[in-house]
């Protein structure tokens, strides 16, 4: 199921630079919230968040790193290969596979999908590296592909990206950034295509108001693949990793009265994977297909901290089941009109 909520996007909306290049502090950019018990929407600043929220909530974040996925290849077909998500392993001893996506350079970012890979296809990159297209994912921009540098886990892909890659970048983004534009504050575990950006406004003096306020900051995993799946594209899998402690300090917080607030759709998706159907959590660990959709109640998360997703997006079906399709639909009209800015070094909605 797709959101029913959908819109106009101006392209004069999307964040072109980082807020720093705009004269902000990470932390500086708008905020716009949408309250569930009154239907209200108001505006703030990112570093209002203390006060938006209530002492015992509990904000989950994701504690992936975002790797330098963009690679060009060497052998004169001007592509760029996107390095999108480690696939689940095989047999014992089988090569390790990645699904990457295929990209057409556009004005110095990645941003214009190529169709026509073929199965068997070869393309060598830096490095004597070379990728091989197994068979399509989805149809038109991604594919399982085999890497030379195979090996029992993805250490060694990781460390061929941290080499000779390059963040990913889109079209809107008018020039090149480093991997440390790319990076939230929690960002310890390398292995996010692309940034889980609902946690780059964060700074370290904003955690420390969040945590002197009584709302506990906790960690998990899901290293995120590049953006939101097409309409017609099945999800893939993304690796995620809930340990012990956050489980039992959620399961705590929802039997205190506390509410869980999900900071990015991956926090979602990770936590929902691991819920049982009274909403209590356990420990895991593995790859997730779970799509959350209106269709599919939500069980654990009681709020969410998003970026602004684009129209049609698979995202804001996920955003519809936690808000609903009347308040999403009047936070969207009001960002659109009050000319917030979207896309990763963009301005954050609260959904409580």
């Amino acid at each position: 199921m797709t959101a029913t909520v959908d819109f106009e996007l101006p392209a004069a909306l999307a964040a072109r630079q980082p807020p720093e290049a705009r004269g902000l502090s990470r932390d500086g950019v708008r905020l716009l919230v949408g309250d569930k018990s009154t239907g209200a929407v108001s505006h703030h600043r990112f570093v209002d968040l203390p006060g938006l929220l209530r002492p015992g909530d509990l904000l989950v974040v994701n504690v992936s790193a975002t790797v330098p996925a963009a690679v060009d290849a060497v052998d004169g077909s001007g592509l760029v290969v996107h390095f999108c998500t480690e696939l689940p392993a095989g047999p014992a001893q089988a090569p390790r596979r990645w699904v990457v996506e295929l990209r057409r350079p556009d004005r110095g970012g990645s941003t214009v999908p190529y169709p026509d890979g073929e199965s068997g296809q070869v393309y060598r990159l830096p490095g004597g590296m070379a990728v091989r297209l197994v068979q399509p994912y989805s149809d038109g921009r991604l594919w399982v592909a085999a890497m030379a540098c195979d090996g029992p886990d993805s250490s060694g892909v990781l460390d061929y990206l941290s080499r000779y890659g390059r963040p990913i970048r889109y079209g809107y983004v008018t020039e090149d950034w480093p991997l440390s534009a790319y990076q939230t504050v929690f960002g310890i575990e390398p292995g996010s295509a692309e940034m889980p950006s609902a946690g780059r406004p964060f700074s370290p003096a904003l955690v420390t108001k969040l945590v002197s306020r009584g709302i506990a900051v906790v960690p998990l995993t899901l290293h995120t693949g590049v953006a939101s799946a097409e309409a017609h594209e099945r999800p893939y899998p993304e690796r995620y990793h809930v340990p012990a402690p956050t489980a039992a300090l959620v399961n705590a917080a929802k039997t205190a009265g506390g509410r869980i607030i999900a900071v990015g759709t991956t926090v979602v998706r990770a936590l929902e994977t691991v819920a049982d159907p009274d909403g209590r959590i356990r420990p895991g660990r593995g790859w997730t297909n779970l799509v959350v959709t209106p269709d599919r109640a939500i069980r654990v998360v009681d709020g969410l901290l998003t970026g602004l997703h684009e129209p049609r997006a698979s995202h804001l079906a996920m955003l519809e089941a936690v808000a609903g399709p009347d308040l999403l639909r009047d936070c969207y009209r009001e960002a659109v009109a009050r000319r917030y800015l979207w896309h990763e070094f963009g301005d954050l909605n609260l959904l409580r």
